[in-house]
């Protein structure tokens, strides 16, 4: 196949939010082998133009992809054995398989890991592009080293947090690093290989996207986990106390998902330290996610505006309050070392002038979520079709909402953010909006997902249960929760020619196909 484009934000185009652990496969989660290009074929197929995931960073506290252990390294679970086999450094019929369906964290991690341990000890036999292996480390130096170390110093101490380290461990003392570094090395070496696997993976599976058209969104948290080797590298970067633990913590007040706020618990960054080395440790990050990534989505947006500071002693998010974040001067010192980024601001939550003020200043597109169109809240309105910019992403709904399905027939239970008054409500005006009341929502995700595809908003995502016009049952996380989440994956043959026809014809429709 001959070279494509991959499409700017400014196009007027399409795509599927899905992350990679959803996809089908043998090895107890979706990863970066023949799943993953199977669903760039779907995309390309469909007329789609991108293909959205959440954070590919290794996942740590409750499995969440956004408290991952490091805002640089790339999930070691995403690494495909099929794929080392291939490369001849598994034995297939080795590579043995786990059973389909939900993914099962711990016994899936047990079971990549001996694989990839197995592929360390071939290629240490036989080190297969010693020369890309060795700029690859130089080239990631500067975080690669303290994050293999900072694994490593993890599992042999039985996965605590950096905090109940030694203390000459946890307060960096060179000494005590330079010891580490010698006790662990088969550790350490374990660590940067496996990082290496995935950016060799990674790279393939990009370039296979850009030849069919189709570009990668990034998602960026904008807060860190504490248990993470960023922070643990970094301590004088954020609001820690003499022992590590943070002093303050990031979260959102009270909202539509929470009844009591959500408090995050990720530790919150000095600004003003930040600000007087040039936002030098944000901007490695950025040019980290863009060496990976089309665009970015930057999650929680507003926080760079303003952010909710939750003393570190408080169970729940009420007691926080706001406080001014960096706001312009982030934003124009980014652009002066990156140049113009291809971003999306995440302006959802407690949003003021001020916020849109920072978006629109710097041309990022903001999201509109389709599920929020119908409510009671007082910005449902901004959330209607006929009130988007131009300039926007919409959404049917995102990895924190309920699916399209399941939204739609949710009687508001004890488990909903809704009563059932509210439920009855937002249908009956979701359908009146629609046109489609004599129908009675039959085949709602379809119906949304043409009614996000024909507004005028440059780019529309649609996650994946939804065109799988799947219910509750598929949802990818229930803000708030601690167990339970980022667990859902599709079953191997759920996805049909139909299903890339219907999409494909109704993208067509609406002129998102180039």
């Amino acid at each position: 196949m001959g070279c494509s484009t991959v499409p700017s934000l400014r196009d007027r185009s399409s795509g599927v939010l899905l992350h990679p652990t959803s996809l089908p496969g043998r090895h107890g989660s979706g990863d970066l082998g023949g799943e993953a290009r199977a669903f760039v074929d779907f995309l390309a197929e469909a007329g789609q133009r991108w293909w959205q995931m959440l954070p590919v960073a290794p996942p740590g506290y409750g499995e969440s992809p956004y408290a991952a252990q490091s805002a640089f390294a790339g999930s070691p679970m995403l690494v495909s054995p099929d794929d080392l086999a291939r490369d001849g450094l598994l034995d297939e019929k080795a590579a043995d398989s786990l059973p389909a369906g939900r993914v099962f964290y711990v016994a899936m991690a047990a079971h990549r890991e001996r694989l990839l341990d197995a592929a360390f000890d071939a290629w240490r036999a036989r080190p297969a592009r010693r020369a890309d292996y060795d700029e690859f480390c130089a080239s990631n130096e500067h975080w690669l080293d303290d994050y293999a170390l900072f694994r490593a110093l993890k599992r042999a101490h039985g996965g605590v947090q950096w905090t109940r380290w030694e203390p000459a461990l946890k307060r960096r003392e060179p000494r005590a690093l330079a010891t580490a570094r010698d006790a662990h090395a088969r550790a350490i070496a374990f660590e940067k290989l496996t990082q290496y696997f995935f950016d060799r993976q990674w790279r393939a599976l990009r370039a296979y996207a850009a030849e069919r058209g189709v570009g990668l969104i990034g998602d960026v948290p904008i807060f860190v986990a504490h248990d993470s080797a960023d922070v643990w590298q970094n301590p004088d970067v954020f609001f820690l106390d003499g022992d590590g633990e943070p002093t303050v913590v990031a979260g959102c007040p009270p909202d539509y998902f929470s009844r009591t706020g959500q408090r995050w618990g990720n530790p919150l960054y000095r600004w003003k330290r930040l600000a007087k080395s040039g936002y030098a440790w944000w901007i490695e990050r950025l040019r980290n996610m863009l060496a990976r990534f089309d665009a970015l989505r930057i999650d929680h947006f507003i926080g760079f505006e303003r952010y909710w500071r939750i003393p570190a002693t408080c169970p729940t998010a009420v007691d926080g309050k706001w406080m001014k974040g960096p706001s312009t001067d982030f934003f124009r010192t980014v652009r002066e070392a990156l140049g113009d980024l291809p971003l999306i601001a995440e302006d959802l939550g407690a949003v003021t002038p001020a916020v849109f003020a920072l978006r629109d200043r710097f041309r990022l597109p903001g999201i509109k979520v389709l599920q929020f169109a119908f409510g009671h809240d007082p910005s449902a309105p901004t959330f209607m079709p006929h009130n988007f910019p131009r300039r926007a992403v919409v959404y049917t709904g995102t990895h924190d909402n309920d699916t399209t399905l399941g939204w739609f027939r949710d009687e508001g239970d004890g488990r909903s953010t809704r009563t059932f008054a509210q439920t009855q409500a937002e249908r009956e005006a979701t359908l009146r909006y629609l046109g489609t009341t004599q129908t009675g929502g039959e085949e709602i995700h379809w119906d949304m997902i043409r009614l996000a595809l024909s507004s005028v908003a440059n780019l529309a995502i649609v996650p994946l249960q939804d065109v799988l016009g799947l219910g509750t049952e598929a949802r990818m996380n229930r803000p708030g929760t601690e167990s339970g989440n980022w667990a859902w994956r599709f079953e191997a043959g759920a996805l049909r020619a139909e299903h890339a026809s219907r999409l494909g014809t109704m993208t067509r429709t609406y002129g998102r196909i180039a």
